[in-house]
C-alpha cells in the first residue's frame, strides 16, 4: 500500500527524494507527465481533459496540495509498517495528505481518459512543510500556482473521527513565527550586581514581561501570544554573565495582526532590555501566515463531502493555534483547507500529531479522495 511504504520510510524537509520518485513513478504508470520542482524534491502535475497534454488556458484550475515531509523525531509505534529510518517519522499525517492527493489524481485521470473531467486539475505535491517559512514558498516561486484560481487542502486531524472532516470559514490555523533575542552586557561579580548590568534578571524581565506588553499593546481578540522554549545564560553561580540567549515563537489567531507583529515586538523586547541596561539583539524569523480559509471554498468542500458522504460527516471545526504554510497559498489565490478525521471511531485514547505513537485509521484516505474528486467536479459545474 502507497501509504504504508511512505511511512516506513519518511524523509524530512527538502530532503525527500524517494518520496518524489515514488510519487513519478505511479503518476507516470497513469499516463501523467508529473515536473519535479527545481529543488529536487516534490512534484506538480496536472490532469487535463480528454487527453490533452497543456492547459487550454480558459478557466484557471483547481489545486489539490499535499505536503511531502515526515518529522525528526522516532516512530514508537509497533505496527508492521513502523517507520525504518532511526529518529524519522510520518507523526504529520503527511503520508495520508501524499496518498489522498495522489488518488484523487488517479481517479481524475481515469476520468479524463474516459471524457469525462470537465476542466483541468493541478496536483502540487509540496516539499518541506516542517520547514519554516515552508516548502510552500519554494513551490509557489517555480510556478505551483501558475494558471490556479483556488486550491484545496486536507490536515489529519486525530480528534476527529475517519468518515467526518472538519470545516470552518476564516482563520482555521494560527500564525507562527520564531525569535531568537540575545542580551549583552558587561558581565561582573554577584556580590556587586549594581556595577554593572545584571544580565540573567534582564533576560528574566524579557520573558516574563515582554508577552505582558503584547497583552496590552494588540488587541487581545488577535491571540498574539510570544511563549519561550529556550533560556541559556552563564556558567557559575557567583559570576554575571555577559551574555543571555532566548528563543521562542510568536503565534497570533489574526492576519492583519500577525503583518504588524514583528514591529511590536521588536519594540517590546527593546524596552524591556533598556529598562535593565542590556544591549538587545533580535532576530525575527517569518514562519507561516494563519490559513483563512475563503468561504466560498469552504462551501465547496462542505458540498463535496455531503454529496458523498452526507452532510452529517461535516462538522465544525475551532481554530488551531498551529501553523502551516499552507497559508503563503492563500496569500495568492482563495482557497480552504479541511480536517480530515483519523480517529477510528470508538477509540478512547486521546491522541495528538507530532508524537511517536501518531497513527491514522486508513480508511480517511477513501474518505479524502473522494472528498477531492468530488470537488473538483463540482468546481467545474458550478464554473
Amino acid at each position: 500500500m502507497f501509504r504504508r511504504d511512505l511511512h516506513m520510510h519518511p524523509e524530512l524537509g527538502h530532503q525527500e527524494f524517494r518520496t518524489t520518485a515514488a510519487i513519478r513513478a505511479r503518476l507516470q504508470q497513469a499516463g501523467l507527465r508529473p515536473r519535479v520542482l527545481a529543488g529536487g524534491t516534490g512534484l506538480i502535475c496536472d490532469v487535463h481533459p480528454g487527453g490533452a497534454e497543456s492547459w487550454d488556458g480558459r478557466r484557471p484550475m483547481l489545486a489539490l496540495r499535499a505536503d511531502i515531509d515526515g518529522l525528526p523525531i522516532p516512530d514508537t509505534k509497533t505496527v508492521s509498517y513502523r517507520s525504518t529510518v532511526p529518529d524519522r517519522a510520518h507523526a504529520c499525517g503527511h503520508d495520508v495528505h501524499t496518498t489522498v492527493v495522489l488518488g484523487a489524481g488517479l481517479v481524475l485521470a481515469g476520468l479524463a481518459a474516459a471524457g469525462r473531467l470537465p476542466h483541468s486539475v493541478r496536483l502540487i505535491f509540496q516539499p518541506a512543510e516542517e520547514v519554516l517559512p515552508g516548502g510552500a514558498t519554494d513551490a509557489i516561486d517555480d510556478g505551483a500556482l501558475d494558471g490556479v484560481g483556488r486550491v484545496i487542502a486536507v490536515h489529519c486531524d486525530p480528534r476527529v473521527d475517519a468518515g467526518r472532516i472538519g470545516l470552518r470559514p476564516g482563520p482555521i490555523t494560527s500564525a507562527c513565527d520564531r525569535l531568537e533575542v540575545t542580551l549583552a552586557g558587561p558581565g561582573g561579580h554577584t556580590a556587586r550586581p549594581h556595577l554593572t548590568t545584571d544580565l540573567v534578571t534582564a533576560a528574566s524581565r524579557v520573558v516574563t514581561d515582554v508577552p505582558a506588553l503584547l497583552a496590552r499593546r494588540v488587541d487581545t481578540r488577535a491571540g498574539l501570544a510570544v511563549t519561550w522554549g529556550r533560556i541559556v545564560s552563564g556558567h557559575a553561580p557567583n559570576v554575571i554573565p555577559q551574555r543571555a540567549e532566548l528563543s521562542g515563537t510568536v503565534r497570533c489567531l489574526d492576519l492583519p495582526a500577525w503583518r504588524a507583529a514583528p514591529d511590536v515586538v521588536h519594540a517590546a523586547v527593546d524596552e524591556v532590555a533598556a529598562l535593565h541596561h542590556a544591549k538587545s539583539e533580535i532576530n525575527y524569523i517569518r514562519g507561516v501566515p494563519p490559513v483563512v480559509n475563503e468561504t466560498t471554498t469552504t462551501e465547496l468542500l462542505r458540498n463535496a463531502m455531503a454529496a458523498r458522504r452526507g452532510a452529517h460527516t461535516v462538522e465544525t471545526t475551532e481554530q488551531s493555534l498551529g501553523g502551516e504554510d499552507f497559508s503563503w497559498y492563500l496569500e495568492q489565490v482563495p482557497g480552504a483547507m479541511a480536517r480530515l478525521g483519523v480517529r477510528t471511531p470508538g477509540d478512547p485514547v486521546p491522541r495528538d500529531i507530532h508524537q511517536g505513537d501518531f497513527d491514522a485509521d486508513e480508511r480517511a484516505i477513501d474518505v479524502g479522495v473522494e472528498l477531492f474528486t468530488a470537488a473538483a467536479l463540482l468546481d467545474a459545474a458550478q464554473g
